[in-house]
């Protein structure tokens, strides 16, 4: 079977599609995998080509490419990402189409996913979950709990509209993709796709698609655990809020309740229960703990911002721009300042009390809500600068 003839330039009313498949040894289903690629294009009268973007194969995958009608590029890089990215980069079409070469999906039945592109959807995303999952075709680990966890954790973080987040068979326009600056090398470039898609407001549809058992007799390269781990730890990464504002809000929130019920004073809660400063303590150390994942989410934010890994939230902007670097000193400085008059006090009363033990009295009381001012002055102060700085290098940036 010859090759798809390539583009020789933009027609009217067609649809320039490339058909992109990541191979690693897939001697025993790419053959298949082409032919229906192929035989689709043809089809649908689309123009278009398949290429297999290779990551290394020694088992003569290449050349039985070649030989069902795609076209090769060698790819150096190692991982699912890089060859994909690879394949990309070489791709001539403006539409792109990609699944995995292992005869799981079918590349003959890719009309959903064209005619949501030529409706002018961004990414199109497959859906096995509704489009059916053959018996054996995924494993029970993957289907009843990893992927549907992995996938409501990517709706709940990024308010992202699919429920298969991690199906292989996705086509996207690749000019807006190639701006999304995707990097993973990696089984989390499924995720890194979806989740930038979606940080970049980009139109996301979803199509079902079905899942065969793939034609190999070697086991896939996907690692559960592993491999599951790196997406999970993408999708925190890549969202500030979830991995340290809501957890700090929490944790704060929490701690100015426990002392705000210990300030004046022991707080019975049952008849043989009371608390006092041990509580006072722990509540004190929640609302350090939880300042400081609040500055954290902060900096992340701007770090990433500034680094060009997520964009800048207009609400964010907007609070950054208001609590500059002049606001932030002033505030922690006047919770340090307060702190240290409140330190000053509580030396005062024990120097009224000979300066013996300090017990559960208002000594303790005063100096222990003192010094928690003081250290939430110091971070307030300390975060501000840094914040500035990655301000400062995103300025300097070149347009």
């Amino acid at each position: 079977m010859n090759a798809v003839t390539p583009f020789p330039g933009p027609q009217p009313d067609e649809l320039e599609l490339t058909i992109v498949m990541p191979c690693l040894n897939e001697a025993e289903t790419i053959e298949v995998c082409v032919r229906k690629a192929v035989d689709f294009l043809e089809r649908s009268a689309i123009r278009g080509e398949v290429l297999v973007a290779d990551n290394g194969s020694t088992d003569g995958s290449q050349e039985l490419a070649k030989r069902s009608g795609a076209r090769v590029v060698a790819v150096e890089q190692k991982g699912y990402g890089a060859a994909l990215l690879g394949g990309i980069a070489a791709a001539r079409g403006e539409y792109i189409i990609m699944g995995d070469a292992d005869d799981s999906y079918d590349f003959s039945a890719l009309q959903p996913f064209v005619e949501e592109l030529r409706r002018g959807a961004d990414l199109v995303m497959g859906n096995r979950f509704k489009g059916g999952i053959a018996q054996g075709a995924m494993p029970p680990l993957h289907r009843f709990l990893g992927n549907p966890v992995l996938s409501w954790l990517g709706r709940r973080f990024f308010s992202i509209p699919v429920g298969d987040f991690h199906c292989g068979l996705r086509g996207f326009r690749r000019d807006s993709i190639g701006r999304l600056q995707l990097q993973s090398p990696g089984m989390e470039f499924a995720s890194e796709m979806v989740v930038k898609a979606s940080l970049g407001r980009m139109r996301i549809s979803e199509v079902p698609t079905t899942l065969s058992c793939d034609g190999r007799s070697r086991a896939p390269h996907l690692r559960t655990w592993r491999d599951g781990w790196r997406h999970l730890r993408f999708l925190l990464l890549h969202s500030p809020r979830w991995l340290f504002m809501y957890p700090g809000m929490l944790m704060f929130v929490l701690g100015c309740a426990l002392v705000a019920m210990l300030a004046f004073g022991p707080l019975e809660v049952a008849s043989d229960v009371v608390i006092d400063t041990h509580t006072l303590v722990a509540g004190c150390f929640l609302i350090i703990v939880g300042a400081q994942l609040i500055l954290f989410s902060m900096l992340a934010r701007r770090y990433a911002a500034a680094e060009g890994v997520l964009p800048d939230p207009l609400t964010f902007g907007r609070v950054m721009r208001i609590l500059d670097l002049e606001r932030l000193v002033l505030i922690g400085s006047g919770f340090a300042v307060t702190g240290l008059l409140g330190a000053g006090v509580a030396v005062f009363l024990w120097a009224a009390r000979d300066f013996g033990p300090i017990v559960q009295d208002d000594v303790m009381r005063v100096l222990t809500i003192s010094l928690t001012l003081v250290v939430i002055g110091i971070q307030l102060v300390a975060s501000s600068f840094l914040s500035s700085l990655f301000e400062i290098r995103n300025r300097s940036r070149p347009a």
